[in-house]
């Protein structure tokens, strides 16, 4: 990789209602799609401190990391990701940023094929790392 070249970096969460429904937010930006909570690393940032600020950011709460699952390369974006399993703090409300117009609770096959990928491998985490490209 050469010195000026343009890399991305992201982490982000999978959060489960009492249901096992995922929480996804729609974006107000680019193509508005949904995704999961999380976003890019900041300069000098951490996987996890960047996950944390992402959602505090996005979500107007805190959430608690219990492990990450999987690292996963985007070549549409130039992005590898990073998926974590988390949860949200007791008594959260979520509380949108002006970067989401939505946020919803979808059952697994109601996600796009990605998505779908990288949260089952989440959800289905045998402690081992998963890795693959997209």
């Amino acid at each position: 990789m050469g010195f000026h070249d343009f890399y991305r970096l992201s982490s982000h969460a999978v959060i489960l209602n009492e249901q096992h429904q995922v929480l996804l937010l729609k974006a107000t930006y680019a193509d508005c799609t949904w995704g999961l909570p999380g976003g890019g690393l900041d300069m000098g940032e951490t996987i996890h401190d960047a996950l944390i600020r992402e959602c505090w950011e996005e979500l107007g709460c805190e959430i608690k990391i219990d492990y990450l699952s999987g690292i996963y390369f985007h070549s549409s974006v130039t992005s590898h990701t990073f998926i974590f399993r988390c949860h949200l703090a007791e008594h959260a409300q979520i509380q949108l940023s002006t970067e989401h117009s939505e946020h919803c609770w979808f059952n697994l096959d109601e996600l796009s094929k990605v998505q779908r990928v990288r949260v089952e491998d989440c959800l289905n985490f045998n402690g081992t790392v998963l890795s693959y490209s997209f």
